[in-house]
């Protein structure tokens, strides 16, 4: 329940931001923010309700949960929010449940951020699911380092959320930090098969942690740009349950294969099913990722609206360039509409 509960905030919120903040550096400051919010809470979390729970007992601990809960829904109500109009469609329920999957899946930019969630899966759920055994039962060691052991994983994420907003200051594009990104946690998992010791495991975990952030603060900046206002909460949805995915993927897979085969196979998988999507992402996610796409609008009558600055190319079919995403006149990338009746994104 708790998790249907953040299906639904979740990707409202995000989608909620870039409609509050339109300005692209502002909004990359405001993903910074939120990623670093997100990662104190994870660090803050388990060491408030720990202390918590030797005053109060486990049913209050609930019970104070709930009021936050209730005091963070009164909040939101008290500012006024943006609600941008969806897009006027004909399409059925069942196509416009899907309509964010759709454009996800059909803007190339996406697939590869798809890719990269894969590799943030893999080498997250060896934080996630084996920390505790490589602390507790592989080093013998005990809650507290079992804590600074989790700790770096949460500092490396901090530091890379505080780093994204002045990474794109310079030259540096969204595919080249989240690549970089995705190449240490590859990098990071394959560092475990020589950790002989505990003091080697936090650095370790930073290196993690830091590559994690690397590749989930600038996403939003992805679907920011390829969807329209309408279109983002869709989007936004449909990122949130195929990232999702990945994840239900990777956490048996670490634990089966810890449990079976032992921390150093688990490592070595892993590592190359995380590498495996890296070069998925690279294939799927072009270099030349330009913001504006020439194409051609060969179906649209020539006095339509969208192609008023329009001119004929050399075969007589309308051609102009601007920002694309996927919607009702552009069906499929690189932006072309080859049929009036196509549905969107295939």
């Amino acid at each position: 329940m708790l998790q249907t509960g953040s299906a639904a905030f979740t990707p409202t919120f995000q989608a909620t931001i870039p409609d509050i903040l339109p300005e692209e550096a502002e909004y990359t400051k405001a993903l910074s923010l939120s990623r670093l919010a997100y990662d104190l809470e994870a660090l803050a979390s388990p060491a408030i309700a720990a202390a918590l729970l030797g005053l109060v007992g486990f049913h209050w601990l609930f019970a104070g949960n709930a009021l936050g809960f209730l005091a963070s829904a009164a909040l939101v109500l008290t500012v006024v929010l943006p609600s941008p109009t969806p897009p006027a469609t004909q399409e059925g329920a069942w196509r416009r449940i899907t309509r964010g999957a759709r454009i996800y899946l059909a803007t190339p930019r996406l697939r590869g951020l798809l890719a990269l969630n894969v590799t943030v899966a893999m080498a997250g759920a060896m934080v996630i699911v084996n920390t505790v055994v490589l602390v507790r039962a592989g080093f013998g060691l005990g809650a507290a380092e079992l804590g600074w052991t989790l700790a770096a994983y949460g500092a490396g994420s901090m530091v890379a959320a505080l780093a994204v907003p002045r990474l794109f200051d310079g030259v540096l594009t969204d595919r080249t930090v989240m690549m970089a990104g995705a190449g240490l946690l590859v990098a990071g998992l394959l560092l475990g098969l020589l950790v002989p010791s505990w003091s080697m495991l936090p650095p370790l975990w930073m290196v993690l942690g830091l590559g994690n952030g690397l590749v989930l603060t600038p996403s939003g900046r992805l679907l920011w740009r390829s969807a329209h206002a309408g279109d983002r909460p869709a989007l936004f949805a449909a990122r949130f349950a195929l990232s999702h995915a990945c994840w239900l993927v990777a956490y048996p897979l670490a634990g089966r294969f810890g449990a079976s085969a032992g921390m150093e196979a688990t490592f070595l998988v892993l590592a190359a099913l995380a590498a495996a999507a890296l070069v998925a992402a690279t294939a799927r996610w072009p270099k030349d990722d330009a913001e504006e796409v020439e194409h051609v609008h060969d179906r649209l009558p020539p006095d339509h609206a969208h192609l008023g600055d329009a001119r004929p190319d050399p075969t007589g079919a309308l051609r102009h360039s601007h920002a694309c995403v996927i919607d009702e006149l552009h069906r499929r990338w690189p932006c072309s509409r080859r049929s009036e009746t196509d549905p969107v994104a295939g």
